[in-house]
């Protein structure tokens, strides 16, 4: 039975899920959070049983290996022979990444090199690879990057408006993000719709803390909201979308800052719902306020109005669309903003389903059946995307390692 773990390796968090790839089960999932900092936290859940305790973890190495003695102690595994591969979340992979990879020296090096295009979560995601690297050597490590999925858009889909040798000598171009859980719900939406994906138009909608759309042309990704970083697009929780760059200038002015940081910190955790509604970044405080403050009502109608918007965008770019996904956070969660967004579509001919709608948890279709697109909820899973990469790679090789065994037999056979 293969057993893989797929790791999310956060600054001060790790977050896991462990499978049974044969039937695809998760025997548990947790997170390890506050590494490195005081009072950290360990949380497990393996099948009805929980695992709670506070506990000093030092670093992410101090974490693993909690990890997996604790895999050993709550006898989820018997011995760690049975970890067969471990997949990690990388955010950044560039242009050199255009799938998941096995790690190696090599990789870890490449991914160390792209830590400028994201230097808060690539030094994490390697500290996550090297440690469990160090304790089950045996296992077969792969890098699941996050940017990937979105390496098959067009050049003018991802080229900016900026001088041609920024992108040629500087890598600035448009990477995007969320490319595990895009890919992830529209293989869901395509088994749904009954159809072969290559066949399909779909727009996915990752709506969470962080937020990003994805056109989705015949199974590749078209195009992408978020951009060099994941800070443009649409209004985010904290982050601002898309902005005039020229107000940055301006704002260091008025503001009287004397670094472009300062501004960019703003832009990115002092922004998005929160700047807007001065209440909560979390869709659901400002839902609950709608009633009776103006401003909450502003920052759901901005939201709102953004992800119509990047639709009818990627409709026209498309040539029309057979489907639109809903999922993540506030995705799947709020039956209220979702509808708000359907009925703005309604000039494209979907009709809603309200009690469909209402539902929470399941991969659904929330539209009636006289709808001209289908429009449909679908809980993400990039941790299962990560492990079914893992479990690829390790077949591969293990097709590879019997095709060489045959070479082999064959020519001592004929030796002898």
């Amino acid at each position: 039975m293969a057993k893989i773990i797929a790791i999310n390796a956060g600054s001060s968090s790790l977050k896991f899920k462990f499978f049974e790839m044969n039937n695809e089960q998760v025997l548990a999932q947790g997170v390890f959070d506050r590494i490195g900092i005081p009072k950290g936290t360990i949380k497990i859940k393996y099948g009805k049983e929980k695992y709670e305790k506070e506990e000093e973890l030092k670093d992410h190495s101090a974490a693993v290996k909690k990890l997996l003695q604790l895999l050993l102690d709550l006898k989820i595994v018997h011995n760690f022979s049975e970890i067969k591969g471990v997949g990690h979340r990388v955010v950044a992979g560039g242009e050199y990444f255009k799938k998941s990879a096995r790690v190696t020296t090599r990789v870890i090096r490449r991914i160390n090199d792209l830590a400028e295009y994201a230097p808060i979560h690539n030094p994490a995601n390697l500290m996550g690879i090297k440690a469990f690297k160090k304790i089950l050597p045996d296992a077969v490590s792969v890098a699941v990057f996050d940017t990937s999925f979105h390496q098959t858009m067009p050049k003018q889909n991802f080229i900016f408006s900026v001088p041609y040798e920024w992108y040629h000598n500087y890598g600035v171009r448009r990477y995007g993000a969320h490319g595990t859980s895009h890919r992830y719900v529209v293989e869901v939406a395509a088994k749904m719709m009954n159809k072969p994906l290559s066949k399909l138009k779909l727009i996915s909608c990752h709506l969470g803390a962080g937020a990003s759309l994805c056109a989705v042309k015949n199974g590749k990704s078209f195009d992408t909201s978020m951009g060099f970083t994941p800070l443009t697009g649409i209004t985010m929780a904290t982050r601002s979308g898309d902005a005039d760059v020229a107000m940055i200038s301006f704002m260091m002015q008025k503001l009287d800052m004397h670094s472009m940081p300062e501004v960019i910190y703003d832009l990115n955790k002092k922004s998005g719902l929160l700047g807007i509604s001065g209440i909560s970044s979390d869709m659901r405080d400002i839902e609950a306020k709608r009633e009776s403050n103006e401003r909450a009502r502003l920052a759901i109608d901005i939201f709102v109005k953004d992800v119509v918007k990047y639709i009818g965008a990627y409709t026209a770019e498309m040539g029309g669309v057979d489907g639109i996904i809903f999922t993540a956070g506030i995705g799947e969660n709020s039956s209220y903003i979702r509808e708000k967004i359907m009925d703005r579509l309604a000039f494209l001919g979907i009709q809603v389903d309200k009690e469909a709608n209402k539902k929470r948890g399941v991969a659904e279709f929330i539209v009636t059946p006289a709808s001209k697109i289908a429009v449909m909820v679908i809980p993400t899973n990039e941790e299962l995307m990560i492990a079914r990469d893992v479990e690829k790679v390790i077949k591969k090789e293990s097709s590879k390692e019997q095709v060489s065994n045959k070479k082999t037999l064959s020519v001592r056979a004929h030796s002898n």
